[in-house]
């Protein structure tokens, strides 16, 4: 062999490990891709806080992961902070105060749950307007804002009982921005 033979072999060689390395990138893009969207499509997905309806616990801008598949396994509780369709185009976000068979009402500004009164640490002192009672239907929950000065929640009845069905996630960790994340206060 000569030596211009012997370099158009090592250049035809260089362009198939080249094309074959090419291959194996693609196919771990498209790989990683697909294993993202399974990821986002059923078990977790990022939600944005717009708004202070869920002020002190959430503020306006910051992001949250919310596990989707969860309520797979168990069902919503009381004090789990849930994602949840308002609309096609809208998702809100609000704290669950009421399952199937409870009865609600705020009565002299304060929360009770089947006619108990209901500790909320978790928000700041705020006069809530007199709201009900009502017993929460079979398959549906009750949630409120936990700013309840600045929450269009439950209490609206453009909102009203929220069907477990229309619930997208439990929310369970703010990432964004550093300074606040940390894991959701979920407990009633």
């Amino acid at each position: 062999m000569d030596d211009q033979t012997v370099d158009e072999q090592t250049v035809k060689e260089k362009k198939q490990r080249a094309g074959s390395e090419l291959k194996e990138w693609v196919k771990s893009i498209a790989l990683a891709v697909v294993i993202a969207l399974v990821i986002r499509l059923f078990f977790f997905e990022t939600f944005l806080v717009e708004g202070t309806s869920m002020h002190p616990t959430l503020q306006h801008h910051e992001r949250l992961i919310v596990n989707k598949i969860v309520y797979n396994f168990k069902e919503p509780e009381q004090g789990d902070v849930i994602v949840f369709n308002y609309s096609i185009r809208r998702d809100f976000i609000k704290r669950i105060i009421g399952l199937a068979g409870d009865e609600v009402e705020i009565r002299n500004g304060n929360l009770y749950v089947n006619e108990k009164l209901h500790e909320e640490p978790y928000i700041q002192n705020q006069a809530m307007y007199d709201f009900g009672p009502v017993v929460i239907p079979e398959g549906h929950v009750f949630v409120l804002g936990d700013n309840r000065d600045n929450s269009m929640d439950s209490r609206d009845p453009a909102v009203g009982s929220i069907s477990v069905e229309r619930v997208k996630g439990k929310a369970m960790v703010v990432f964004w921005p550093f300074s606040s994340a940390g894991l959701l206060n979920n407990s009633a």
